[in-house]
């Protein structure tokens, strides 16, 4: 059985990836902390003729994590991890503000992924097949000083990825990374900022069917290890 895992599963883009790849014939595992709505994910993609489960962790739990991923039955193909990186309590600052103290927040996101891929990475290596992707912010390559920390760890997690690919395409592993400027449609962060535009203003926005079909061609040309979508001009 091969299956499609989905490490911060949302109603944008994470479903839009489970979707895609359900469409080539993956099972698919789903794993976000938010557990009252993985029914309605399962019955989504049980509609659309795709396999799935769901499995409760807060990634930066790393027993969490781990005990979810342990949990995920059959060959892992596909690893995606794209969960929000941003605390909701956190005061935003600019770079010029930031201590050290909010560099090693922002970058406890990124802690997560390389404990996943730590885990799906030896029998991708056993079987010389697989694919990394990874769902970052366009900070990573556009300078954004108002986001402060968190463009630590946009870069840090492109940086995480992109020498992922260059050490794995000779062992038959594609890893790349979805960098995105912009805000994506039937997400959570998208509902709640179009829900009070005189506050919030216009936000471009992105579709995250268009962009799950660009994660499966990079899975499926591995001609490139990273793919940009900027909506923000």
């Amino acid at each position: 059985m091969s299956v499609a895992v989905v490490v911060g599963a949302g109603p944008g883009l994470g479903m839009a990836i489970a979707h895609r790849f359900g469409r080539e014939g993956h099972d698919v595992a789903l794993i976000s902390r938010t557990d009252t709505r993985h029914a309605g994910y399962v019955a989504e993609l049980a509609r659309a003729g795709v396999t799935a489960e769901a499995f409760t962790a807060d990634v930066r739990d790393r027993d969490q994590l781990l005990a979810a991923l342990d949990r995920v039955g059959g060959e892992v193909e596909v690893l995606y991890y794209g969960p929000g990186a941003a605390d909701e309590d956190a005061p935003m600052k600019s770079i010029t503000e930031i201590t050290a103290a909010d560099a090693e927040r922002a970058l406890t996101w990124l802690y997560p992924a390389v404990d996943a891929v730590g885990h799906v990475l030896p029998g991708m290596l056993g079987r010389g097949g697989g694919a990394l992707l990874f769902a970052g912010g366009l900070s990573s390559v556009v300078p954004m000083p108002g986001l402060g920390a968190l463009a630590l760890n946009a870069a840090a997690l492109r940086n995480y990825a992109v020498t992922l690919n260059a050490a794995l395409a000779d062992k038959g592993i594609y890893a790349g990374t979805l960098t995105i400027g912009g805000l994506v449609e039937r997400g959570d962060i998208h509902r709640m900022l179009t829900a009070d535009p005189a506050r919030y203003g216009r936000i471009p926005t992105l579709n995250p069917d268009d962009i799950a079909e660009t994660a499966w061609r990079l899975t499926a040309d591995r001609d490139r290890a990273e793919a940009v979508f900027n909506a923000l001009g």
